[in-house]
């Protein structure tokens, strides 16, 4: 039987040594593999990639200001997940309630230096 497949990110950046040393002493990321350029990180188990920018391949180019995904990260706390990578540079929004029909979500989020949107909340959503 084969194993179920495992949804993953990879995270363009323009220097992907910074930005292993950002995630892990932001978020508490753990480096999986480093290949120089290429990077397998893991918070809590879920694992994620940084890939530096590649000028030759215009679909590995880090994003300009805006970026059309958002990693969710799901977390025992959320104040001190955000507040930890705000101290480490980001830009950040504040956790807040929200009412949703499983009961109070909490969630905030922030902008980390290279550019990618993160959101970060409890458990609740995952049952």
């Amino acid at each position: 039987m084969s194993e179920p497949a495992v949804i993953s990110v990879m995270l363009i950046v323009p220097d992907a040594d910074a930005a292993v040393a950002w995630y892990q002493a932001a978020l508490g990321a753990t480096e999986l593999w480093n290949l120089g350029g290429v990077a397998a990180l893991s918070i809590g188990g879920a694992p994620f990639l940084v890939h530096q920018v590649n000028p030759a391949n215009p679909a590995e180019d880090s994003p300009a200001g805006v970026t059309h995904v958002r990693v969710e990260v799901f977390c025992d706390d959320p104040d001190e997940l955000v507040a930890r990578a705000v101290a480490a540079g980001a830009v950040g929004s504040a956790v807040v309630e929200h009412q949703m029909p499983w009961g109070t979500h909490r969630q905030g989020g922030f902008t980390d230096p290279f550019g990618h949107k993160w959101s970060v909340g409890d458990r609740s959503p995952l049952g």
